[in-house]
């Protein structure tokens, strides 16, 4: 049954099922710079560290340290931004569910009107037939 909220309704579904696929690739953006990190974090343990030789070595592992920590932080900093995605995503996606269950909510509010007055007209339609057959039946002239 279409209404006056009909259109809104899907327009909203489909703001609220984009803003779903935003959440699950913000979801996905940071399971990927979680793993980033992970895999950052096990490339600094597995760093092993000369215990003599040329100092060339001492200052090629301290700089590949150094690179290996930069790039912690980097992903770090990747996984603080990624959280605050998904939390701004899913607020996104609150806001647009709650838009769409007021509309939904609306649109059901109005075909329940709707069908009562259509049970309305329907009665006094079956009123007006039965007071007719009743007046044939009973040579009973009824204005109406």
């Amino acid at each position: 049954m279409q209404t006056r909220y009909s259109s809104l309704v899907t327009i909203k579904k489909s703001a609220m099922q984009k803003s779903e696929r935003v959440v699950q690739n913000a979801n996905a953006n940071l399971n990927s710079a979680l793993m980033a990190l992970e895999l950052s974090n096990n490339e600094l343990n597995n760093i092993d560290f000369p215990k003599n030789g040329f100092m060339a070595n001492y200052l090629a592992s301290r700089t590949l340290v150094s690179s290996s920590r930069h790039l912690i932080k980097r992903n770090q900093e990747w996984v603080e931004f990624a959280r605050k995605e998904v939390a701004v995503a899913k607020e996104g996606l609150k806001l647009a569910m709650i838009e769409y269950e007021k509309f939904k909510y609306l649109e059901l509010e109005e075909i329940k009107i709707i069908i009562k007055k259509q049970k309305l007209a329907e009665s006094k339609e079956l009123d007006e037939v039965a007071l007719m057959t009743y007046s044939k039946e009973k040579n009973i002239e009824v204005k109406i």
